[in-house]
Order: C-alpha cells, then structure tokens, then sequence
C-alpha cells in the first residue's frame, strides 16, 4: 500500500509517517523547498517536493498512491499574515482532496482540530454531531480549520472516502518546533 503523507516533516505528520511505516506501508512525504527534514532523517520514505497550495505539485504528489494522510496545515495563534492559515489551511485542503478525488485515491484521512467542534454551552459534553455556531470561533487559525472540515465533508458528500480526525492537546516526540500546544508545556517546565 502506498500513502502520501502531506504536513510529514511536521509534528503529527512525522508520527503517522512513522505508524505507516511500521505497518509496512511505502510512503510517500509532499515537502516543501527548503522544509527542515530532520523529522524525517533515516527514514525509507519517498519525498515529493511540492507544496499544499500549488494544484500541480499536489496531483503529482498524489499520483499513484492509495491513501492520503492531509496533515499539514499552519498551527499558528500568532501570524503577520492572518490570511495564510486560509492559503494554506482552506485552499491547500481544497487542492489534496481534489487531486485524491481526481486520482481515485481509495480513502483519505484528513487531520482537523477540536477547534472545528461545538463548544459546550452546559454540563452535556458535546459530540462531533453537535451543531457548531461560527460565530462563536475566534481566531484565524480555527476559522480556518472550521472551513477546512466544510471542504472535507464537501468532498465527502462528492463521494470521496473521507475520515475526518480532531485532535485535542497532542503532546509527544517529534515536536521540534514546537508547536503552540508544545510551547505551552516547555514554557511550564521552563516556568516562564
């Protein structure tokens, strides 16, 4: 089986490249020019240069596989530029499931955020069913999610097997940027 893994040389995406990897899958990795692969480093997986937001680079990226793991997105609370999580989060999401759709690719595993899930408004917990009010999501990294899971279940509804996954909090290895959920338990241990 061979899977595309976008977002692989990233915190989630180095650990589902590695799972796959451990099931025997060939993988593939989209990366972009000048990407920091250090991630990556001794692993036999085939890197396809390219980049969420081109079309091209995407289909070609897509080409042949099986299964597409969209992972990558920009996971950022403070930008100079508060459109790029849309390029990125919204077009580049558009652009993976086309080509996927295009290229009939058997299933699709896109990673979200519990950013797009219905806040709690009592003591119910909620669940993925719940229905969300946009206006109550702040900030451009989860509106860009939100509209990104729109996409995702756009394309589903166009019969492209889709799963949608939304983590919570991940923590773990791989992390080396960190990310904004990293920063957090670094600055604690750090007592900042």
């Amino acid at each position: 089986m061979k899977s595309l893994v976008t977002g692989g040389t990233g915190f989630i995406g180095a650990n589902v490249v590695r799972a796959l990897l451990d099931a025997g899958d060939e993988v593939r990795v989209l990366v972009r020019k000048g990407s920091n692969l250090v991630n990556l480093h001794g692993l036999p997986v085939e890197l396809a240069e390219g980049d969420v937001r081109d079309p091209g680079s995407i289909r070609r990226a897509v080409s042949g596989c099986e299964r597409v793991y969209h992972v990558a997105a920009v996971y950022s609370f403070w930008l100079k530029d508060p459109e790029l999580p849309f390029r990125v989060n919204v077009d580049g999401t558009r652009n993976v499931l086309r080509a996927a759709l295009e290229e009939g690719v058997e299933r699709v595993v896109y990673t979200s955020s519990v950013a797009t899930l219905a806040v709690p408004t009592g003591e119910t917990p909620v669940t993925e069913d719940a229905p969300v009010d946009p206006n109550r999501i702040v900030g451009p990294y989860k509106r860009s999610k939100y509209l990104a899971e729109e996409v995702a279940r756009e394309y589903a509804a166009a019969g492209l097997p889709i799963v949608i996954v939304n983590p919570s909090f991940p923590v773990g290895r791989y992390d080396i940027k960190p990310t904004p959920t990293g920063r957090l338990i670094v600055d604690f241990l750090n007592r900042r």
